[in-house]
């Protein structure tokens, strides 16, 4: 079993930075592709990024590209994402996952791929 845990969300004004962290408990991530998911009131959850297991790959979705960037630190079994130029349609709550895989250069991009998920982290943008 995993464990995860995200952090780092609250309210930010449009513009503004914020970074989210996913603490993994229970095993180590370095196995794990990583995603960043959100979920914005009456709408599905959408895939944000995603990583392999040794940050080789990424995949963006491309309402954030240029703006987010997912990386991870193995040894701190602990996935990021930093968030620039938020815009207030970034509000949502954001969930991180893990995708147990086979290759380093596996990114996953469909929510039912994931095996093990934290409990998410609201991000507001104000505008």
């Amino acid at each position: 079993q995993v464990q995860l845990a995200e952090s780092g969300g609250g309210l930010v004004q449009a513009g503004g930075s914020v970074r989210l962290s996913c603490v993994a408990s229970g095993r180590t991530l370095s196995l794990y592709a990583m995603g960043w998911f959100r979920q914005a009131p009456g709408k599905e959850r959408e895939i944000v990024a995603a990583i392999g297991w040794n940050g080789d790959s990424t995949y963006y979705a491309d309402s954030v590209k240029a703006r987010f960037t997912i990386f991870r630190d193995n040894a701190k079994n602990t996935v990021y994402l930093q968030m620039n130029s938020l815009k207030p349609e970034d509000t949502a709550v954001y969930y991180c996952a893990a995708d147990r895989v086979t290759s380093s250069r596996t990114v996953r991009t469909g929510p039912s791929s994931y095996d093990y998920w934290g409990q998410g982290t609201q991000v507001t943008v104000s505008s």
